[in-house]
């Protein structure tokens, strides 16, 4: 589905440009931008696919609140070679995603999913958990941006890293209990998967818990909880909702 309005999310100013370095650790990354190094902030606190981030283009933006450990936080990063003129970007920053969808649904983008909302409230406590949020009192939507497994070719030349075992699925596990059982005094609840760059759709994670969260996706489905994806683009000057759409399958 198209989106209903096409009001992207403006960066101002806009994002800026450089080269990763390495990620010393899974909140740092060392940039390097018009000949100056420095510690920018990661945004993603799992793996970036399986890729060696170091030698990919970024782009960062930058911060003046004095209290920031780091000034500047890596926003996304590209495939493409850093002398490619135009590059097409992969968005990182999974805690601004919740600001760019609230800007979505505010200006009435997810026409078919939650059109023309009135009320839409954040970080709305539902059992144990806080969902993302709470659209005209009756909707509960909780977005997710997974990274850990990238839908999208890599180029062969994207030096890769080895797989490690993943288990944490605790907290994707209890949003989904948490929105089923919000089905019982709710119209509807929605989890929607937002990829920031072209993709051939996502799919969950095939790893040492595969079986833990299809089950629990069918026991979500079961009692109502829709599963949609949201195709999105990224630059350093805005952010675009390209398509969305209910999800079919795992």
């Amino acid at each position: 589905m198209k989106p209903a309005v096409l009001q992207p999310y403006r960066f101002a100013p806009p994002l800026l440009e450089g080269v990763i370095l390495g990620r010393p650790n899974r909140f740092i990354m060392d940039v390097e931008a018009n000949g100056e190094v420095f510690r920018a902030h990661c945004p993603v606190v799992t793996r970036i696919g399986d890729i060696d981030t170091a030698g990919r283009p970024c782009l960062f933006s930058a911060s003046d609140n004095p209290s920031r450990k780091f000034a500047h936080t890596v926003e996304a990063l590209s495939f493409d070679e850093p002398e490619k003129p135009f590059k097409r970007w992969v968005g990182l920053n999974q805690t601004a995603s919740n600001r760019y969808i609230e800007h979505f649904l505010r200006t009435g983008a997810f026409g078919q999913l939650a059109p023309h909302p009135e009320s839409v409230r954040r970080e709305v406590k539902v059992g144990s958990s806080r969902l993302d949020f709470l659209i005209d009192e009756d909707l509960y939507l909780e977005v997710k941006t997974p990274l850990r497994q990238l839908e999208c070719e890599v180029p062969a030349s994207v030096a890769r890293l080895p797989q490690p075992k993943f288990s944490s699925t605790d907290r994707a596990l209890r949003h989904l209990e948490e929105l089923a059982r919000s089905m019982e005094t709710h119209e509807r609840a929605i989890i929607l998967y937002c990829m920031y760059y072209q993709n051939h759709g996502f799919h969950f994670y095939h790893g040492t818990t595969y079986d833990e969260v299809v089950a629990g996706v069918a026991g979500a489905r079961a009692a109502g909880v829709e599963l949609w994806q949201a195709t999105l683009e990224q630059d350093a000057h805005e952010v675009r909702l390209v398509d969305y759409a209910p999800m079919e399958g795992l």
